[in-house]
């Protein structure tokens, strides 16, 4: 069950930024400075920054920065040091912090705690926190328009804001919708401090397309509550997006593809399965089998490439698969939720004391565990099967997966996008492997979440070329 536990933590790690001063009694030792670690969580590093001034009645103000989760300022309510003893508290995130410091003064040794969750966290005092360089992210001047624009989901009561990057002169022009993978995103699909949506927009704009992207439901600027909405409702905003694109004059209504990275490639296929006028879709990373699989497939992948044994791979996926089975076979929600939380408490119970000791409040962590698992979202996926909605699209099919991409297998899933969309009679789908990147398309080493944020390159200019090529050709 260690996969699940741990992924569902990286979704419980939402940095809120609050810029209120935080102020804390000092002891003995002064820790005003910079202080710098990495956090270890699923086989995914997240360096952690504090900042640590202090004034001149000698109290301390100082805030947390998480870098690759692209967030900065997050307010430490109280920072106090008693002897060697150094806490900073952040209720904003239910996250605290507790160290030693060492004798000289230049490390600390200590935990990070979230809500339920307890993880090692060393710190070393640095006068310089290590710089996140992203060489591909566009800079202004921009050599083409760009509108903040926004519009509605009338069904849903949903009002969705975004950009849309437009040529300079010409059209009405050809057009692509960018949409999100799975968990809350922006309308740059931030993540680890890469905006992959802003480096694909900048490029197809570049080359003569023009490109909406958007912030989801209830993130940004844009409205709704995305924590009870499932992949069909994300599959509605974008219809919107379609609808929207439709109504202006400088987009040529019959040229309006999709492009849907991860969950995205969900949702793509649910759209241009119900409106022809959809011109073409582009599956990046996309699903081809159930949600159950895709999660079983990933587990084991991120648990043998981060070096777990096969004895405990199997002893926690048959956790995981107790559940999912649940969830699967199970309609009545009251009964799901008594039968998972009993496999939990199993779970919980049969760990050892240093692992119960890692959980840390044992009741609290199965409340938010049955959180997560029983949101509608994590239902809808675990039972949804996409291939019937594949073998119904008709459009041009562009669908492509990185060889070490450890979230969603090319392979298989490849494989099974291809055979569905054959076995639909589509006849303009291309298929294909990239060597070498992972899920987020970035060429990488290992293909491990942790390799993320420490990758220079947002997305391989290989996958932004075959996309780009791909669809002009069609388009023109």
């Amino acid at each position: 069950m260690r996969t699940v536990i741990k992924s569902v933590f990286l979704a419980l790690f939402v940095i809120l930024i609050f810029k209120t001063p935080a102020f804390g009694k000092s002891g003995n030792t002064d820790i005003s400075g910079t202080w710098q670690g990495v956090l270890s969580v699923s086989g995914t590093e997240l360096r952690i920054v504090f900042h640590v001034n202090r004034t001149s009645s000698g109290d301390y103000v100082s805030t947390m920065d998480s870098p690759d989760q692209g967030a900065t300022g997050i307010n430490v309510s109280n920072t106090s040091v008693k002897g060697d003893t150094v806490i900073f508290e952040l209720p904003s995130i239910r996250g605290t912090y507790r160290g030693i410091i060492n004798k000289n003064g230049k490390s600390i040794t200590g935990t990070w705690q979230q809500r339920s969750y307890s993880f090692p966290l060393n710190l070393n005092k640095t006068v310089k926190e290590t710089s996140v360089k992203r060489p591909q992210e566009p800079k202004k001047p921009y050599p083409y328009k760009l509108q903040n624009v926004s519009f509605k989901n009338k069904a849903a009561g949903v009002t969705l804001a975004g950009t849309l990057t437009l040529p300079k002169s010409g059209g009405p022009f050809p057009a692509v919708i960018l949409i999100t993978g799975s968990g809350p995103q922006d309308r740059n699909e931030t993540i680890f401090n890469h905006r992959p949506f802003l480096v694909i927009a900048d490029y197809l704009t570049r080359r003569g397309i023009a490109v909406l992207r958007y912030d989801d439901r209830g993130v940004g600027k844009s409205t709704g509550n995305f924590a009870t909405a499932t992949t069909l409702d994300f599959a509605g905003d974008a219809e919107s997006a379609v609808n929207y694109l439709k109504t202006r004059k400088d987009i040529n209504k019959s040229k309006i593809g999709l492009i849907g990275h991860s969950e995205g490639g969900l949702i793509a296929p649910l759209v241009a399965s119900k409106d022809r006028s959809v011109d073409f879709i582009i599956l990046m990373a996309g699903p081809g089998l159930p949600g159950y699989e895709i999660l079983d497939m990933q587990s084991r992948l991120i648990a043998k490439a981060s070096g777990e044994s096969e004895k405990t791979i199997e002893k926690n996926m048959s956790i995981n698969d107790r559940v999912y089975n649940t969830i699967k076979t199970e309609n009545d929600s009251s009964k799901a939720y008594r039968k998972i939380k009993m496999i939990l408490t199993d779970y919980v119970n049969g760990l050892s004391k240093k692992e119960q000791k890692q959980i840390g409040d044992k009741n609290l962590f199965i409340k938010k565990q049955m959180a997560s698992i029983m949101s509608p979202w994590f239902r809808f996926f675990v039972k949804y099967d996409p291939r019937p909605t594949l073998e119904k699209v008709k459009c041009p099919v562009l669908a492509i997966g990185g060889s070490k991409d450890l979230q969603v297998p090319a392979k298989a899933n490849l494989a099974a996008i291809k055979k569905a969309l054959k076995e639909g009679g589509n006849r303009d789908f291309t298929v294909k492997e990239l060597p070498g990147l992972n899920h987020l398309f970035q060429d990488a080493k290992t293909g491990l979440p942790s390799e993320y944020g420490k990758i220079e390159e947002t997305i391989s200019p290989r996958a932004l070329k075959v996309m780009g090529d791909w669809i002009l050709k069609r388009v023109k």
